[in-house]
């Protein structure tokens, strides 16, 4: 576990509300023409508008936790699609609290 990059991507708020809201995505996103929100994951364009930011940006925040190995991808189409890698997320919380 590369220990900087996972303390990257959660240092930054607007990571962390991504997370958050990948959570429970039906919660936060509405239904998409292609992709199941729970199954393939939420359309990059969905995450960006909701976060209010440009696919540009959403993009170097989606690379950042991908590296940290806290969400996964899936193309369908031309289109990108993130969920939480739940398990990966797990051994990062087991991780903080030994180095804490």
């Amino acid at each position: 576990m590369q220990e900087a990059e996972i303390f990257k991507a959660i240092a930054n708020p607007r990571r962390l509300q991504i997370l958050d809201w990948l959570k429970d995505p039906t919660a936060h996103f509405p239904p998409q023409v292609d992709g199941d929100l729970v199954k393939d994951g939420v359309c990059a364009l969905l995450i960006a508008d909701k976060l209010g930011v440009t696919p540009a940006t959403l993009s170097e925040h989606m690379r950042v936790l991908s590296l940290a190995g806290l969400v996964r991808s899936k193309r369908i189409k031309q289109w990108i699609f993130y969920q939480r890698d739940e398990d990966r997320i797990g051994a990062v919380k087991a991780m903080v609290q030994e180095c804490l």
